[in-house]
């Protein structure tokens, strides 16, 4: 049996008054911690000054009164100083004589706790020794007998030299071991480069902050160029020498070879005014929070368009409403010649009108994502079947698709319009008035290094001109004249920076436009276990269909009318999912039954459907807890609800 913190002490103290030297141990705070019989006797302490807790001061003060430090004008300076040198302890080793003629070694050394040991030997048989050797020895010359003194009393104190620096590196090898593993478990590329921007440090996350290909597992040595290649080098290399020159920073980039977005920053390695000896390098990998930051800043510019256009769009509706009116009332009248077309002209556009305020709507109005569990061979299958008919003969589209087999979850309604309004676009910008050139539109998907789901849809046209590729995304710039709305390219814009991706416009080396979007990739795993739902919804009919989606699905399905009796269902054995609609008849909501069995501990997770919109309190205090699925929908979308984490 281990033996008790008591034993352990009483141990500890027999062992130390085994020992023949004085040994004391002293804390932080200047009060005794440790000290054996040997310290007490050597000193001739009273009992309280060798207690645990003893002043140091107080101990002082006694040797100093008895003249252990020989004679002293003024006591209490006496003990002032040699207590402020203990504050400030420093390693040491001397020889001393006390009264009485007897001679001490003492060696001290600080403790990393704080603190500091000190060990009292008696060499009086020592000096006594070298004595009677000086005594004895006349054929010893006078300055070998004092080298040899002096000789012996050096080995002894680099003997406790010795003994300090072997623990000050036993203390340091600790400290380095803890900061290493410490840079190790950050999620973070640390590292440093010398003035040569050659790495002299590198903890092992470089391959999980920017995979890449290529890159060497082990960069010590090499220069930032050959660790990172030319292309990410050069995006740095203007940091590393403003750091080199003194100044610290910090800036984002995009990795093109992980296709990640990087923070990185850049700090001196300076002690003081001192040289600059190189440049610590912290590189993380942002690119998730890139992602929900670009989507929250497009939430927020479309709240903001939606706030500055509400009021003009309902004033200019009711003006096109009464031009609509006022000509239609003119139409039916006789008028003379030439007039009937100016009617219809006018009619034309103000339905035009109507139509380019429905697009405004649609761009600066609320939109939420509906991610669904998408099969993107299977989408792009149906992209190709509604595209086809919009081309004309000559124009052709090709698909491409590398890798993608696994499901995606993603907004595939929000993605299919986004797409056909690139393939609109590059149609019209193959179609010459007059000419009909063969010619086809390329639409590739692929996976890019895991982060991305990268569409690319190139042409054979003209390509964008200077200012379309500068200009390209901004809301009603368009290169088509009066035909044009300007509302094509900043609708992709909007759709796809609202699921936190990119649009990139570009041309074709050999002629043409290119439109690369990136949307974050999310691999949907859904899980193919059937599992038992208890279903609560009052109205037989949207129970019956809600009952053969999830039974589609693979699940098994109970039903309730009402919280009552859901709340009694939901304690059958096996029921691991409780998908509830919010408004239930009785005194009980879909948020207060679930609210109730989670208090219960029990294992269903808890999901809600409704169709009262988003503002609604009811729908509110229910969303702050549990998954809210709006209705309608359909198969995919109750299958990538369900498989959502409970918050």
């Amino acid at each position: 049996m281990a033996p008790t913190h008591e034993i352990r002490t009483a141990m500890t103290a027999a062992g130390l008054n085994l020992i023949q030297q004085a040994l004391s141990i002293y804390d932080s705070d200047l009060r005794l911690a440790v000290c054996n019989r040997r310290f007490s006797e050597m000193f001739g302490l009273p009992p309280e000054l060798a207690e645990p807790g003893a002043a140091f001061e107080a101990t002082i003060r006694f040797l100093v009164t008895r003249g252990e430090y020989g004679a002293v004008e003024d006591i209490e300076t006496a003990v002032a100083a040699r207590v402020e040198a203990a504050r400030a302890f420093q390693p040491h080793y001397m020889e001393r004589e006390r009264p009485g003629g007897r001679w001490i070694s003492v060696e001290g050394a600080p403790l990393a706790q704080g603190g500091w040991v000190t060990v009292y030997t008696d060499i009086t048989e020592i000096k006594l020794q070298e004595g009677l050797l000086r005594a004895r020895s006349e054929e010893l010359s006078e300055q070998v007998l004092a080298n040899a003194e002096r000789l012996s009393q050096a080995n002894r104190q680099l003997a406790a030299t010795n003994a300090a620096l072997e623990e000050t590196k036993r203390e340091l090898t600790e400290m380095e071991a803890r900061a290493r593993l410490t840079t190790e478990m950050m999620p973070a590329h640390i590292a440093h480069v010398g003035r040569d921007l050659r790495y002299t440090y590198s903890n092992r996350r470089l391959s999980s902050v920017m995979p890449a290909p290529g890159r060497p597992q082990s960069i010590l040595g090499l220069t930032g160029r050959e660790a990172l290649g030319e292309t990410a080098f050069g995006k740095i290399a203007p940091y590393l020498n403003r750091a080199l020159a003194g100044e610290a920073s910090v800036f984002e980039f995009a990795d093109d070879e992980s296709g990640r977005r990087i923070r990185a920053a850049f700090t001196p390695d300076q002690f003081g005014d001192g040289p600059i000896n190189g440049v610590y390098i912290l590189s993380m990998d942002v690119t998730e929070e890139v992602q929900a930051r670009s989507a929250l800043m497009q939430t927020r510019k479309r709240e903001l368009a939606a706030q500055l256009t509400s009021g003009l769009a309902h004033d200019f509706a009711n003006l096109l409403t009464i031009i609509l009116g006022l000509q239609g009332r003119l139409e039916r009248m006789a008028l003379p010649k030439g007039a009937q077309d100016l009617v219809r002209a006018t009619l034309a556009a103000a339905r035009r009108g109507g139509t380019l305020l429905d697009r405004i709507a649609g761009i600066s109005g609320k939109r939420e994502l509906k991610p669904v569990i998408t099969a993107m061979p299977q989408f792009l299958a149906d992209l190709a079947t509604l595209s086809e008919p919009i081309l004309p003969d000559h124009i052709k589209l090709w698909m491409a698709r590398e890798g993608l087999e696994t499901p995606l979850r993603l907004d595939a309604g929000m993605l299919q319009d986004a797409l056909v309004n690139l393939i609109l676009n590059a149609r019209d910008a193959m179609i010459t008035p007059g000419c009909a050139h063969p010619g086809k539109i390329t639409l590739t998907a692929r996976e890019l290094r895991e982060t991305w789901l990268e569409i690319i849809v190139e042409d054979d046209g003209p390509g964008f001109s200077d200012v379309a590729l500068e200009r390209g995304l901004d809301p009603f710039f368009t290169t088509k004249g009066g035909e044009g709305s300007g509302l094509g390219l900043a609708m992709v814009y909007d759709q796809i920076t609202l699921a936190g991706g990119t649009v990139r416009l570009a041309n074709r080396e050999q002629g043409g436009g290119r439109v690369v979007l990136r949307l974050p990739l999310r691999h949907a795993v859904p899980d193919a276990t059937p599992q038992m739902v208890l279903l609560v919804e009052d109205d037989d009919d949207i129970r019956e269909n809600v009952r053969e989606m999830l039974r589609d699905l693979g699940h098994t399905v109970i039903e309730a009318a009402s919280a009552d009796e859901g709340l009694g269902l939901a304690a059958l054995p096996g029921v691991q999912i409780v998908l509830s609609d919010i408004s239930l008849p009785g005194t009980l909501t879909g948020v207060d039954m679930l609210e109730r069995l989670a208090s219960q501990n029990g294992a269903a997770r808890g999901y809600l459907m409704t169709s009262l919109p988003p503002a609604n309190p009811l729908r509110t205090r229910g969303a702050a807890r549990f998954p809210v699925l709006t209705k309608p929908f359909d198969n995919a979308q109750l299958a990538a609800f369900l498989t959502r984490e409970i918050p």
